[in-house]
């Protein structure tokens, strides 16, 4: 079994359920008291937060890639960088560093793709939603539409995001809003959702909305555990 290699804490409360999932993933496959082997290096969130805010990408950057440097060092086989986000960054750590970086845009167009879908409506952070470092990424290796709400929804969810979400406040009203700017991306002829935040999985799940969802945590997580296993 490969050594998966996790760069979390974006927030602690998501990169819990990565391991959650990788382990069930292993258990379900493997049996008996069969666990992942992983190394995680969960970095100080605040302290990345405060560097986003402030666009200091840059500095962000050079945050993740030691922390990528120290996790191949410990000797992981591969890296997950447990943040839909910091994916902003993916090229360069993966040019610090000789592991592979499975990464998490990738691994959900596949699952997109396989169900056929061509058009796709986002949540995520206004970083995500509003760049193209990932939705570029879907449109161009994987010639799927992506469409995200408007400007007023996207302030929206980014809050409940990081005023929430990431101080794992789960609020029934927020849930609320967050399906009713769903049903308008279906309106507009969204195929399916993607949860394009690691911590969107604790508010909304597959059967709050009438079309596919793609909770890219638990997508990212499985892979993961498969590439480990040797089962892709």
């Amino acid at each position: 079994m490969k050594t998966i290699g996790l760069l979390g804490g974006m927030s602690w409360e998501s990169s819990s359920i990565y391991y959650k999932l990788i382990n069930e993933r292993v258990k379900e496959k493997l049996g008996k008291h069969h666990s992942a082997k992983s190394l995680m290096y969960s970095v100080d969130f605040q302290h990345i937060k405060d560097l986003q805010f402030a666009g200091k990408w840059d500095e962000a950057t050079d945050e993740l890639i030691n922390a990528a440097k120290c996790i191949e060092k410990g000797g992981a086989d591969f890296l997950l960088i447990c943040t839909n986000t910091m994916h902003k960054m993916a090229e360069d750590i993966q040019t610090a560093i000789t592991m592979p970086v499975l990464h998490i845009a990738d691994m959900t167009g596949e699952a997109i793709k396989q169900c056929g879908i061509t058009k796709i409506g986002l949540l995520a952070t206004k970083f995500t939603m509003e760049q193209e470092f990932y939705k570029g990424r879907l449109q161009s290796n994987d010639n799927i539409e992506v469409i995200v709400p408007n400007e007023r929804e996207r302030n929206i969810i980014h809050d409940v995001i990081y005023n929430e979400l990431c101080l794992g406040k789960v609020r029934d009203e927020s849930k609320r809003q967050y399906v009713e700017i769903i049903d308008k991306l279906i309106e507009q002829g969204a195929e399916g959702i993607i949860l394009g935040c690691t911590e969107i999985t604790m508010l909304i799940k597959e059967q709050d909305i009438s079309v596919p969802v793609f909770d890219t945590t638990k997508i990212h997580a499985i892979k993961a555990a498969d590439h480990a296993m040797n089962e892709e």
